[in-house]
């Protein structure tokens, strides 16, 4: 196991109604101005946007809005908060919705309080200081909520880039799993395969002796098959919506994480997609993943067998752990399609044509990244092409 720091002081309010505690949450971390942050119109037609606004004004807590956050969200919308928040004077900024509202909302909080522009922190500068966040978790899904991640969309060449900082960790979050129950199972079903992405991702590890984070996410990847087909079958399942829920949050408030050397290699190839195409972050992840596993299977046969037979009950051939490791790659393709999720590049409606652009870009992103990709394995733009070829 490697050396580690880990510090996640997040507040969670979780269960029925909790929306409800928005007001008495902020106060309780000093907002006295808020940043409402929101996207489209399920919040709402859903009633939602109105009660944590009723919730503000009974302790007394002014606020302004801004409305229209996107799937794979905007920098044009993060300038345009940014600006707000500075106009009025705001100190506080609460984001209801899923993953895209919190990362703009987190992009918001940096952009506000620096000096020059906030995409500086999406090419590398560290996140040291923002605004504080608070949520009102809508979707289980990114994981935002507890995570110092953010990942925003720069209009200009459709870059799709992450940072990530202490200073991102939201003060509060709220999470009401019957908030998820009006979810379309497509959507549903995008925000389980991104959990389950996040968990993915720090398995696949370098490191040595890490029984106890291996055998954490064993069991979270355990509890989304399990609890993944009971919210597709019966979407207002409200314990089946609970576990997902919080899944989604340890997934990504980086407990599994600690210790070991993570991967992301899935996350950083989607995200051109996601970026070209606007597609759903978890559906991208669906075709992605099995590509990403079955090229740098030969790396490590072993890790993946290991998840093979534990979380997916394949039997182990240890005259040919290959073949084991393979099927619990098929597993997962099998279980991700049973879901609902796309699994090739026509699926998604990705082209062929795009792939040296794609790959291009993953590895050079403007023109100044290093070429290459690092995580499980080193890949070069040959190799991100190849994955891509894979996902045809």
């Amino acid at each position: 196991m490697d050396n580690f720091s880990f510090y996640a002081p997040t507040y969670f309010q979780f269960g029925k109604d909790s929306e409800y505690m928005a007001g008495p949450l902020v106060k309780r971390f000093g907002g006295t101005k808020v940043l409402i942050h929101y996207g489209g119109g399920s919040v709402v037609r859903s009633g939602l946007l109105d009660r944590v606004k009723e919730s503000l004004t009974k302790e007394g807590i002014a606020y302004v809005e801004l409305g229209g956050v996107k799937p794979n969200p905007r920098s044009g919308l993060v300038y345009e908060g940014i600006d707000l928040c500075r106009k009025e004077n705001v100190d506080f900024i609460l984001a209801v919705g899923g993953g895209s509202t919190i990362d703009s909302s987190k992009a918001i909080a940096a952009g506000t309080v620096c000096d020059g522009d906030f995409w500086d922190f999406y090419e590398g500068k560290p996140v040291t200081k923002a605004l504080p966040v608070g949520t009102v978790l809508t979707i289980a899904a990114a994981g935002s909520e507890g995570s110092p991640d953010s990942v925003i969309t720069k209009e200009e060449g459709m870059l799709k880039r992450g940072a990530s900082g202490e200073a991102y960790r939201p003060k509060f979050s709220i999470l009401n799993p019957a908030l998820t129950m009006t979810l379309p199972p497509y959507q549903t079903a995008c925000g389980i395969t991104d959990i389950m992405a996040h968990l993915y991702e720090r398995y696949l590890t370098n490191s040595k002796d890490v029984e106890v984070t291996d055998r954490l996410i064993e069991a979270l990847l355990l509890t989304m098959r399990n609890e993944g087909p009971k919210v597709i079958a019966n979407p207002e399942d409200y314990e089946a919506r609970a576990n997902i829920m919080w899944a989604g949050m340890v997934a990504h408030n980086n407990i599994c994480g600690v210790g070991r050397s993570q991967d992301w290699l899935s996350h950083g190839i989607e995200h051109e997609l996601s970026a070209k195409y606007d597609c759903a972050h978890g559906a991208g992840l669906a075709v992605t993943m099995p590509a990403v596993f079955t090229y740098n299977l030969k790396h490590d046969i072993m890790r993946f067998a290991k998840a093979a037979v534990r979380v997916w009950g394949c039997e182990m051939d240890f005259d040919n752990p290959e073949r084991t490791a393979k099927a619990g790659i098929e597993a997962l393709k099998t279980y991700l399609h049973s879901i609902g999720m796309p699994l090739n590049f026509k699926e998604l409606g990705a082209k062929e044509e795009d792939i040296e652009q794609m790959a291009y870009t993953a590895c050079y992103g403007d023109g100044s990244g290093s070429g290459k990709m690092y995580g499980f394995t080193v890949l070069e733009q040959s190799d991100v092409e190849a994955i891509y070829r894979l996902m045809l």
